[in-house]
Protein backbone atom coordinates (compact mmCIF):
# COMPACT_ATOMS: atom_id res chain seq x y z
CA UNK A 1 0.00 0.00 0.00
CA UNK A 2 1.42 3.38 -0.95
CA UNK A 3 1.71 6.21 1.56
CA UNK A 4 -0.93 8.15 -0.41
CA UNK A 5 -3.38 5.23 -0.20
CA UNK A 6 -2.70 4.89 3.51
CA UNK A 7 -3.38 8.61 4.01
CA UNK A 8 -6.62 8.35 2.02
CA UNK A 9 -7.71 5.36 4.13
CA UNK A 10 -6.84 7.24 7.30
CA UNK A 11 -8.79 10.30 6.12
CA UNK A 12 -11.80 8.13 5.29
CA UNK A 13 -11.58 6.48 8.72
CA UNK A 14 -11.45 9.88 10.43
CA UNK A 15 -14.48 11.06 8.45
CA UNK A 16 -16.41 7.90 9.33
CA UNK A 17 -15.45 8.17 13.00
CA UNK A 18 -16.46 11.83 13.15
CA UNK A 19 -19.83 11.10 11.53
CA UNK A 20 -20.41 8.30 14.07
CA UNK A 21 -19.51 10.66 16.92
CA UNK A 22 -21.98 13.27 15.62
CA UNK A 23 -24.63 10.59 15.37
CA UNK A 24 -24.00 9.29 18.90
CA UNK A 25 -23.54 12.62 20.69
CA UNK A 26 -26.27 14.57 18.91
CA UNK A 27 -28.70 11.68 18.57
CA UNK A 28 -29.11 12.18 14.83
CA UNK A 29 -29.93 9.35 12.45
CA UNK A 30 -27.31 7.52 10.41
CA UNK A 31 -28.92 8.90 7.25
CA UNK A 32 -28.70 12.45 8.52
CA UNK A 33 -25.07 11.98 9.59
CA UNK A 34 -24.25 10.51 6.17
CA UNK A 35 -25.87 13.47 4.41
CA UNK A 36 -23.65 16.01 6.16
CA UNK A 37 -21.31 17.65 3.66
CA UNK A 38 -18.21 19.77 4.04
CA UNK A 39 -20.29 22.96 3.82
CA UNK A 40 -23.00 21.80 6.23
CA UNK A 41 -23.31 24.27 9.08
CA UNK A 42 -22.82 22.92 12.58
CA UNK A 43 -22.91 25.27 15.58
CA UNK A 44 -25.79 27.66 15.13
CA UNK A 45 -27.23 25.56 12.31
CA UNK A 46 -27.95 22.18 13.89
CA UNK A 47 -30.46 22.61 16.71
CA UNK A 48 -28.97 19.56 18.44
CA UNK A 49 -25.53 21.22 18.66
CA UNK A 50 -25.93 23.74 21.45
CA UNK A 51 -23.18 24.90 23.80
CA UNK A 52 -23.64 21.92 26.12
CA UNK A 53 -23.49 19.49 23.21
CA UNK A 54 -20.26 21.11 21.98
CA UNK A 55 -18.52 20.12 25.22
CA UNK A 56 -19.77 16.54 24.87
CA UNK A 57 -18.82 16.43 21.21
CA UNK A 58 -15.27 17.61 21.82
CA UNK A 59 -14.81 15.21 24.75
CA UNK A 60 -16.05 12.30 22.66
CA UNK A 61 -13.73 13.26 19.77
CA UNK A 62 -10.80 13.30 22.19
CA UNK A 63 -11.73 9.94 23.70
CA UNK A 64 -12.44 8.06 20.49
CA UNK A 65 -9.63 9.49 18.38
CA UNK A 66 -7.01 9.67 21.15
CA UNK A 67 -6.28 13.37 20.66
CA UNK A 68 -6.19 16.34 23.03
CA UNK A 69 -8.08 19.49 22.12
CA UNK A 70 -6.83 22.50 24.05
CA UNK A 71 -9.32 25.17 25.12
CA UNK A 72 -7.57 27.84 23.05
CA UNK A 73 -7.96 25.69 19.92
CA UNK A 74 -11.76 25.79 20.09
CA UNK A 75 -13.26 28.62 18.08
CA UNK A 76 -16.29 29.43 15.97
CA UNK A 77 -14.50 28.74 12.70
CA UNK A 78 -13.67 25.19 13.76
CA UNK A 79 -17.32 24.49 14.56
CA UNK A 80 -18.86 26.52 11.75
CA UNK A 81 -19.03 23.69 9.21
CA UNK A 82 -18.52 19.96 9.14
CA UNK A 83 -15.58 20.46 6.77
CA UNK A 84 -13.93 22.85 9.22
CA UNK A 85 -14.34 20.40 12.09
CA UNK A 86 -13.11 17.49 9.99
CA UNK A 87 -10.05 19.46 8.84
CA UNK A 88 -9.25 20.34 12.46
CA UNK A 89 -9.65 16.74 13.64
CA UNK A 90 -7.52 15.39 10.79
CA UNK A 91 -4.76 17.87 11.60
CA UNK A 92 -4.84 16.84 15.26
CA UNK A 93 -4.74 13.15 14.35
CA UNK A 94 -1.83 13.73 11.95
CA UNK A 95 0.08 15.69 14.58
CA UNK A 96 -0.60 13.12 17.30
Amino acid sequence: MSRETALDDSADATDAALRQILQDVLGISAERAASVGADTGLFGHLPELDSMAVAGLLTEIEDRLAIVIEDDEVDGEMLETYGGLLEFVRAKCDAG
